[in-house]
């Protein structure tokens, strides 16, 4: 017999799969990748949003006069996502007032078995975890990269998964332990490795002046996917050049962007003879705020209509969230106008 907590979360979390439907959010990232956009979902749903710098809450949701919802503009992205989930879950679930501070919302977010004692918030980590994280989105990831079960223990792995998802490194691991793609032991050994250590390791020699922002890593396997980061995020692109044939990855349509390359080699790939493709690795910035496409590709320098391979990828690099309205909305009421 399921427990008054088991029956909160799957209430939870039907009523987030209701909202999968109705916005067709499968098919879409089947086609397309990238991560559930929370915000841009209330704005369809044209519930009123407001970001503010809160003092010791992450986010709080209205009933009266109208629904509502506050979302903190003091922490990162993947926070800022989770939070607005939530509160648009007790909006879905016609929940009463909530104020929702970084104790007590941090530490369910969701990283604890524990039973909280607040039978709606309950609900609302239940149907936030859902819509962000539903499992045929995992599902999707790990089909597009390659990835399989084993790989879920590898740290480099998980980091990045939580990148395409838009939720933090902490909430896919004890997601993926509810969702049983993953033991607690493991969960907590991918705990224990300082994600600077992470970026570290994909940045090689090159050293930013701080580790604030996510380091992705792209390959052929992202094209045609979404990105959406942060300000201040970096690329690391791994890409296979086929230079015995002179083919060759032209960086310089990066630059034309506006993209600040700060490492650009070739690595030795796996080769069993020679003439094997190379690895072309190239570490960049985007433009500030950058938002669009970017693309790259494998060309004859003496010949560019002699294509063998492109990288188109769709980019938001926007975030996080900042006071007033939300990205979402914003772009919403410009394209009304």
């Amino acid at each position: 017999m399921a427990t008054p907590y088991a029956n909160a979360v799957r209430k939870g979390a039907l009523a987030a799969g209701r909202l999968h439907r109705r916005f067709g959010l499968r098919e879409r990232l089947e086609a397309s990748g990238g991560s559930v956009n929370v915000f841009s979902l209330i704005s369809q749903l044209d519930l009123p949003l407001m970001l503010r710098p809160l003092d010791g809450l992450l986010g709080a949701y209205f009933n009266v006069p109208t629904k509502g919802i506050l979302v903190t503009t003091q922490r990162r992205l993947s926070i800022q996502r989770f939070t607005a989930a939530h509160e648009l879950g007790h909006c879905e679930l016609d929940h009463q007032i909530s104020l929702d501070n970084e104790d007590s919302m941090l530490r369910r977010m969701p990283t604890s078995f524990q039973p909280a004692i607040d039978q709606q918030e309950v609900e609302a980590d239940g149907f936030a975890t859902a819509l962000l994280m539903p499992k045929w989105l995992l599902a999707i990831h790990m089909k597009r990269q390659g990835w399989t079960q084993p790989d879920l223990r590898r740290p480099s792995v998980v980091y990045q998964f939580s990148l395409r998802l838009g939720v933090s490194y902490e909430a896919l691991c004890w997601t993926m332990v509810r969702l049983k793609m993953l033991q607690q032991k493991d969960a907590r050994a991918l705990l224990q490795v300082p994600r600077r250590d992470l970026k570290q390791a994909l940045l090689a020699e090159y050293r930013p002046q701080d580790y604030r922002g996510d380091v992705w890593l792209l390959t052929e396997r992202d094209a045609g996917g979404l990105v959406d980061g942060s300000r201040n995020d970096l690329f690391v692109l791994k890409l296979t050049e086929h230079s015995n044939g002179g083919y060759l990855w032209n960086i310089d349509e990066l630059r034309a962007s506006g993209f600040v390359i700060v490492q650009n080699s070739v690595e030795a790939a796996d080769q069993r003879s020679v003439g094997d493709p190379g690895l072309r690795r190239v570490t960049a910035f985007p433009p500030d705020e950058f938002r669009g496409r970017m693309i790259l590709e494998e060309t004859r320098p003496w010949d560019a209509s002699q294509r063998l391979s492109r990288l188109e990828l769709e980019m938001d690099m926007s975030g996080p969230e900042e006071e007033g309205l939300s990205r979402a909305e914003r772009r919403r009421r410009l394209e009304a106008a």
